[in-house]
């Protein structure tokens, strides 16, 4: 094991990947909690005709499984100390866009996902996915990834009524006397001093600060036994192979476009990661990654293996960094990370104590390490403050990830021409502005 893991090579030794392995599950299991929440829509009482409702336990299975196989594999396959899961923002896009908002059926949007790892696995056996994310522009990348930070937050405000609808502005600040109100408030402050004093894992320490706080004050169902705590794991046949029913519901535009958006924010999420934690963990060689390939065809498998399960786009969590700050530095400590969610299994019950004024805070905070991305835009070149702002603004406000996506990349090849900088613009960028000018001619609101 250690000669495979090339302990002595990395200095590292079964103590430091155990605790790095724990770490970053802790860092990141709130999404156990969170993802169920998002994917059945949780927060929206009263669902528009035709669409149906995800079950929420068997998400929690999925989640589970998508995460403990995908970090599996990149642990032994990849040998990276990154952990996988069902990735913040694309969760949210499938729900809230794609289901809720386009009245597509959560099965073939499954398809969707499974298309595009597929897909993904494909350009990472043929190298064209580096060409592909070369492409596009740096900018509009680290927008995309703002903008997704700034519409998970804006989820996480109205879904617990810190923000609502106004027929007057829209908007306006909810009722904050609302004892739930004031419980996702409390949340959000308990899980911003968690994280400033510099906790590992501060957002599900977070939640279950919240948790607890709901419970002492009646607001919160406790559990009154074990039953309440440990189960059995739940069945997953609700959501399991559905992506194959409805396989043969993608090829339309508006399911290109979903196609687009899952495997765009997923190539995004993950070659940030990959840079990120390997940066931190001093493995990358002469400024390029070892086994990138490897690495990214972990995460297109798990993306596949996931939406078998049933659940949206798996992909590489930056919170791997906090298992690496910890001393982790093979994949040894996935491994320990994966073993941990398959654990995780038999705490189903904790769905209903985890309710939406628990996970409101963890969307709210996540957004907000989403969008530290902006620091880096070149807000002084008008010619790319406008496709970046457009991006950035636009996902929130139209409530949609793909709409963000669709105006930025109009925005600039626009602004790139004019400026006379046609000659920076990569022609992949032409056949994108086409694609997204047909998604707004074509598809309904």
């Amino acid at each position: 094991m250690k000669n495979f893991f090339q302990f002595e090579e990395l200095g590292t030794n079964y103590r430091r990947e155990i605790i790095g392995g724990v770490t970053t599950f802790l860092a990141m299991a709130y999404i156990l909690f969170v993802n169920p929440s998002v994917l059945s829509l949780e927060s929206v009482e009263q669902l528009p005709d035709g669409v149906t409702r995800m079950d929420a336990d068997a998400i929690f299975v999925a989640t589970a499984l998508a995460a403990a196989v995908g970090t599996l594999i990149m642990g032994l396959v990849a040998r990276y100390p990154i952990a996988l899961a069902p990735g913040m923002g694309l969760n949210a896009f499938f729900a809230y866009t794609v289901v809720l908002q386009w009245g597509i059926p959560w099965e073939t949007a499954l398809a969707g996902v499974l298309a595009s790892g597929l897909i993904f696995i494909v350009l990472t056996l043929t190298g064209v996915r580096e060409k592909v994310i070369n492409a596009i522009p740096n900018n509009l990348k680290l927008a995309v990834g703002a903008g997704i930070g700034l519409f998970i937050a804006f989820i996480g405000f109205t879904n617990v009524g810190i923000i609502e609808s106004d027929p007057d502005t829209f908007l306006t600040l909810g009722d904050v006397s609302n004892p739930y109100t004031l419980l996702a408030i409390f949340g959000v402050v308990a899980t911003v001093i968690l994280l400033t004093l510099g906790l590992r894992g501060g957002v599900f320490y977070g939640m279950i600060v919240t948790a607890v706080a709901g419970m002492l004050v009646g607001l919160i169902d406790p559990p009154t036994g074990m039953g309440d705590v440990v189960s059995s794991v739940p069945s997953m046949e609700p959501t399991f192979g559905a992506a194959f029913q409805d396989f043969g519901e993608i090829f339309t535009l508006q399911m290109l476009i979903v196609i687009m958006t899952f495997l765009f924010v997923d190539f995004f999420d993950t070659g940030g990661t990959l840079v990120a934690v390997a940066t931190q963990g001093g493995m990358m060689k002469d400024g390029k990654l070892p086994r990138a390939n490897r690495a990214l065809f972990s995460d297109s498998a798990a993306t596949v293996a996931g939406s078998v399960f049933g659940t949206s786009t798996t992909t590489s969590f930056i919170e791997s960094t906090t298992g690496v700050s910890a001393g982790a530095r093979t994949g040894f400590a996935s491994i320990i990370t994966a073993i941990l969610f398959l654990l995780a299994l038999f705490f189903s019950p904790l769905l209903g104590i985890v309710t939406a004024e628990v996970t409101a805070p963890a969307l709210i905070i996540v957004g907000i390490l989403m969008a530290a991305n902006l620091r880096h835009v070149e807000w002084d070149k008008f010619e790319i403050a406008v496709p970046a702002f457009m991006t950035l603004i636009s996902m929130p406000l139209t409530y949609s990830i793909a709409t963000g996506i669709a105006v930025g990349f109009i925005f600039y090849p626009i602004t790139m021409l004019v400026k006379g900088r046609g000659k920076e613009i990569h022609p992949v960028m032409y056949v994108l502005f086409v694609i997204f000018i047909l998604y707004f001619i074509f598809i309904p609101e």
